[in-house]
């Protein structure tokens, strides 16, 4: 068992394993060879430039795209085929990086809809589904506004109620895609902790796509560099985010600033030279 950040990782038991993929999307390699593995509790965070196939990799580790990859990908043991779309859809969410919301709905309808994997065919919404819903509203600072039309909303409120959806949907294994868009800085560190607390408390691990490596060295325990042409780097975030790699990863020179907080706890914050 190792620790990052305070918290314990089950290193006995991977939840998530890849290894030897490819990703090409016409002239852009993506990953060549990709391995890795998240634990219960995990939080990894994928960094990269602007177009080096970031959202797209985060997709395919979730089993959406299909045909894009070779090699292989086990969600608790199993491949996505061997799950099926409905139990594979139990075991791990989905968050988007944009949303579209082409009916009109409410708020609670739209997040309750994060029930639907785990219903049967004919099946209604439960009172426990709607207290979920509504719990998870309340987490992300939206129960008020479940009545409203989704279509009403800001971006960053709209951001926030997918955040509840994929709460309410409780998988095991959060795929997020630039969770943080449209959010301002105290909803931004609203999310991160309750994925960070989610993870302490409950063990459901995640991967997310950032873009500020400070916070992902802050609020994750791994990270995934996409360096363009095939070429990735993976380790412990206390490893792999430093002001060498990273500087590299954006083609420009960071400087890397180390402070312990009130807590004791090491933080790491780069900015450019």
């Amino acid at each position: 068992m190792t620790m990052h950040q305070g918290k314990p990782l089950d290193r006995l038991s991977a939840i998530f394993r890849t290894d030897a993929l490819d990703l090409r999307i016409g002239e852009v390699q993506v990953s060549r060879q990709l391995a890795f593995e998240v634990y219960p509790g995990e939080i990894v965070a994928i960094l990269g430039r602007n177009g080096v196939g970031k959202s797209t990799l985060l997709s395919c580790l979730a089993g959406l795209p299909r045909g894009l990859l070779s090699g292989d990908i086990l969600l608790g043991g199993k491949s996505y085929a061997q799950w099926g779309d409905r139990a594979a859809a139990c075991w791990r969410g989905w968050l988007s990086q944009k949303q579209q919301d082409q009916f009109s709905a409410t708020v609670l309808e739209t997040v309750i809809s994060g029930r639907h994997p785990h219903l049967n065919r004919w099946s209604w919404e439960s009172a426990e589904d709607h207290a979920l819903a509504l719990a998870s509203l309340a987490a992300v600072g939206m129960r008020d506004f479940a009545d409203r039309d989704v279509q009403t909303l800001s971006g960053g409120e709209r951001q926030r109620v997918a955040v509840a959806t994929i709460l309410t949907q409780n998988p095991t294994l959060y795929f997020m895609d630039e969770p943080l868009a449209h959010l301002d800085l105290n909803h931004q560190i609203e999310v991160l902790n309750l994925m960070k607390s989610r993870a302490c408390q409950d063990r459901i691990s995640c991967i997310m796509v950032l873009h500020e490596p400070g916070l992902a060295y802050r609020y994750c325990d791994s990270a995934l560099l996409l360096y363009g042409e095939g070429e990735w780097m993976y380790g412990s975030a206390a490893s792999v985010l430093t002001a060498e790699n990273l500087s590299r990863l954006y083609g420009y020179p960071l400087v890397q600033i180390d402070r312990a907080d009130d807590r004791g706890e090491m933080q790491r914050w780069f900015v450019p030279a």
